[in-house]
């Protein structure tokens, strides 16, 4: 229903305040679009068993149908009427025309790109217009390919995907880039949306023999036969996905410290582009079975610190913004009568629960604006992290308090203008509350932001 969408929409994009100054919605600044193959109008030939899993495509056979993936069009238009910056379009797939075997799924051999080459002008086309229409600030033209993407034992898949090598992704891009730049088209094109991070800056990973680890010296060493560096049109970062490499905490630090080393070498950006609970996480959290509380709002929000402190990413994306799964997959979830999953009883209408989780992302989101700058925050607490960021007219800080007693802070920031602070706790959502400057409070167990107007 449309008040339901609209709903939706404003706890994802609003930056608006209600009467007692609590934000309506999580302003997020990035939105990304899912490209569909086409597996949809192949229904149960497509062998994506669940029907939710597939995508309609904007183009088959030389026909265009801009009508296509409506309800995604409606969630792309209401974050551009609500003021959302930027917006990326994303493919799992090449649309199936194009593809070896005519699906949306691969072959299930790792390294094995599904696409036929004789099509690269088509898709390079394609690509174009698409991200010409919506307007696109961002291509990214691969997901995962570290992964197969084929079918089972039984012969199916799950979703829409395909694995490709360096080499292949690197001559794509080559292509693509020379399209949109022979065009005047302004999007820029970011990869390589490595599977988990590591596969970015190992050398001798278990992706080595099918050429798919190693992606920073690949793409952006100038000594590189597959070096895209040089392209406009090419974005000048390296994004990655931070799933399986969160826990421990040890880790969670390790592993962003050599991502970050790796990347500076050649300075480039990062951004952690897709995230949300999977596997077992060294027995800290599980991703089966959904959690509305804290516990997921405090374990996501340590990653996103470390993400941002110690990867230095500067962009940050969750999947999925609404889920109906029993899944910790969702920022927003829709069930019917407490019928959980991907089936008839939640496909058009369905109960709406918003989760701790998706105020806790709007004490990052919210805030940290596009164009600040992370600053230095000396101030060093066991199970406090705090990250700080400016521009001309504030500084903000976030505050995650994983343990189990209240916190007092003082960070020191020179203002003698008053200062906002917003509270994602057991009972509250991004919940406003005016500050006595000599003491700053950290509730237990919450995620608190601090807005320090200095202008």
């Amino acid at each position: 229903p449309q008040e339901k969408k609209n709903k939706i929409a404003e706890w994802l994009f609003s930056q608006e305040v209600d009467a007692q100054g609590n934000p309506k919605g999580i302003g997020l600044s990035m939105w990304r679009f899912n490209i569909g193959a086409g597996s949809t109008e192949q229904g149960v030939d497509s062998k994506i068993t669940n029907e939710w899993r597939r995508s309609e495509s904007f183009y088959s056979e030389g026909v265009w149908d801009w009508k296509k993936q409506e309800g995604q069009q409606f969630f792309l238009q209401a974050a551009k009427k609500y003021g959302v910056p930027y917006t990326l379009g994303f493919l799992n797939s090449s649309p199936v025309q194009m593809t070896k075997n005519g699906l949306a799924i691969g072959s299930g051999k790792l390294g094995e790109w599904n696409f036929n080459p004789e099509k690269i002008n088509e898709w390079t086309d394609f690509l174009y217009r698409v991200s010409a229409r919506f307007k696109f600030n961002y291509l990214s033209p691969f997901n995962e390919p570290q992964w197969d993407w084929g079918p089972g034992k039984n012969g199916k898949a799950s979703q829409e995907g395909s694995p490709i090598n360096n080499t292949d992704l690197a001559w794509a891009v080559r292509k693509l880039a020379g399209q949109f730049e022979s065009k005047g088209l302004k999007t820029s094109i970011v990869i390589p949306e490595a599977g988990q991070i590591d596969y970015l800056y190992q050398k001798n990973s278990n992706r080595k023999n099918v050429q798919q680890d190693n992606q920073i010296e690949t793409f952006f060493s100038p000594k590189s036969p597959h070096y895209v560096g040089d392209l406009k049109s090419v974005e000048k970062l390296v994004c990655g996905h931070s799933y399986f490499t969160t826990s421990p905490e040890s880790l969670l630090v390790k592993k962003r410290n050599d991502l970050h080393t790796e990347a500076e070498q050649y300075q480039l950006g990062y951004w952690q582009s897709e995230y949300c609970i999977l596997g077992e996480n060294a027995g800290e959290i599980k991703g089966g079975g959904v959690d509305l509380g804290m516990k997921t709002a405090l374990y996501v929000a340590n990653v996103i610190h470390a993400d941002l402190v110690t990867a230095h990413a500067s962009s940050w994306s969750w999947w999925l913004s609404v889920s109906a799964n029993d899944f910790k997959d969702g920022l927003i979830y829709l069930f019917n009568q407490d019928q959980k999953g991907e089936k008839d009883a939640n496909k058009y209408d369905a109960d709406l629960f918003d989760s701790k989780l998706l105020w806790a992302m709007g004490n990052f989101s919210r805030f940290i604006r596009p164009n600040m700058q992370r600053i230095e925050v000396n101030i060093d607490q066991e199970k406090c992290k705090i990250s700080g960021f400016r521009d001309k007219k504030k500084v903000v800080l976030v505050l995650v308090n994983q343990g189990e007693s209240f916190k007092a802070e003082i960070p020191e920031v020179k203002t003698n203008k008053k200062i906002d602070s917003y509270v994602t706790s057991e009972i509250m959502n991004l919940a406003y509350q005016p500050v006595n400057s000599e003491k700053i409070q950290v509730p237990k167990q919450s995620i608190v932001t601090l807005v320090y107007h200095i202008k």
